[in-house]
């Protein structure tokens, strides 16, 4: 599992129409293969900042499937317009630790 973390910066007095529209997107990226769940936050501290956490089964299924998809144009056309600086992508894989004694 991967799981992807998206920083989303929106621009100011954009929250409502935001959220409306990730409302239509979220279906899109929950119809790709290899997706798994997402959830959106709001920060406490700034409230034009939001989280995008989506698991995938793996990096290619985002990387790839996802945006090389013809889907990912609707995502964008839904979306990129509202995010000001553009979100910064990272991909995390959970770390196998020994169980807690």
């Amino acid at each position: 599992m991967v799981l992807e973390i998206a920083h989303l910066t929106i621009r100011p007095g954009q929250n409502a129409a935001f959220e409306q529209a990730f409302t239509q997107a979220q279906r899109i990226i929950a119809s790709m293969p290899g997706y798994l769940s997402h959830e959106l936050g709001l920060c406490l501290e700034r409230p034009q900042d939001y989280v995008l956490l989506v698991r995938w089964a793996t990096l290619e299924d985002h990387e790839i499937g996802f945006r090389q998809s013809a889907q990912y144009q609707e995502w964008k056309k839904l979306l990129h317009h509202f995010y000001d600086p553009f979100p910064s992508v990272v991909h995390f894989e959970r770390v196998a630790l020994p169980p807690m004694a």
